[in-house]
């Protein structure tokens, strides 16, 4: 029998249920998947279901969990080693995906995730181009001294989960990056989890699709 609930949106569009669900699947934790269809008016089931009104949302042996930065915490005291071991690389990570979590705006708002379309060329307002050149350099960074293929090293860990959803995004609008990044993409996207995500995504019923997201504003090139 399950051990609690892990509360997502749909998958197709649902960023930050990518991220707690990839936590979730690291740490091995034994939940029910309750995926509730986001909608046009903010979802009613949602706001009903969840503390804060937003997914993810964890139960797990009592605990109650909401914010995905929250989430990957109480993963990583479930199952030593998603967190980088060395102290100033763990502190590294944990940086870059607290700035994940708080930051980007402009890229969500310009490219919005969609796991089942491309819209190369469009979303590349002057604010989302600064956003995707700070990402780089995060990236850059990381990979640089920990010798990849991941952000940390060999393994995939909590920072990679926190930024997954920024992957399906230059995957989907298809930005001009460097070769480094393009490699991380295709690390990320090729991970047994990223590719089971997907693959749930794409088999969501017709019916969930919103307009807003198959058919964004930013979806022409600029």
């Amino acid at each position: 029998m399950p051990e609690g609930r892990l509360f997502l949106g749909t998958r197709r569009y649902s960023s930050w249920s990518l991220r707690g669900w990839l936590c979730v699947r690291l740490a091995g934790l034994d939940v029910e998947e309750v995926v509730l269809p986001l909608g046009a008016d903010g979802t009613p089931a949602i706001r009903a279901a969840t503390p804060g009104g937003l997914v993810p949302y964890l139960e797990h042996r009592g605990a109650r969990v909401w914010e995905s930065i929250a989430i990957a915490e109480y993963c990583a005291e479930h199952k030593p080693g998603l967190w980088p071991a060395d102290p100033a690389a763990r502190a590294h990570a944990r940086s870059i995906a607290a700035e994940m979590h708080a930051g980007f705006r402009a890229l969500r708002q310009a490219m919005p995730m969609n796991l089942g379309r491309e819209f190369p060329g469009g979303g590349r307002t002057p604010e989302a181009l600064a956003d995707i050149a700070r990402i780089e350099a995060i990236w850059r960074e990381a990979l640089a001294a920990s010798g990849g293929p991941f952000l940390f090293g060999r393994e995939f860990g909590l920072a990679d989960a926190m930024f997954a959803p920024v992957v399906t995004r230059f995957l989907t609008w298809r930005p001009e990056i460097a070769p480094a990044t393009r490699a991380y993409v295709e690390a990320v996207r090729a991970h047994p989890l990223v590719e089971a995500w997907y693959a749930a995504a794409l088999a969501e019923p017709a019916d969930w699709l919103l307009d807003k997201y198959e058919n964004p504003p930013g979806a022409a090139p600029q």
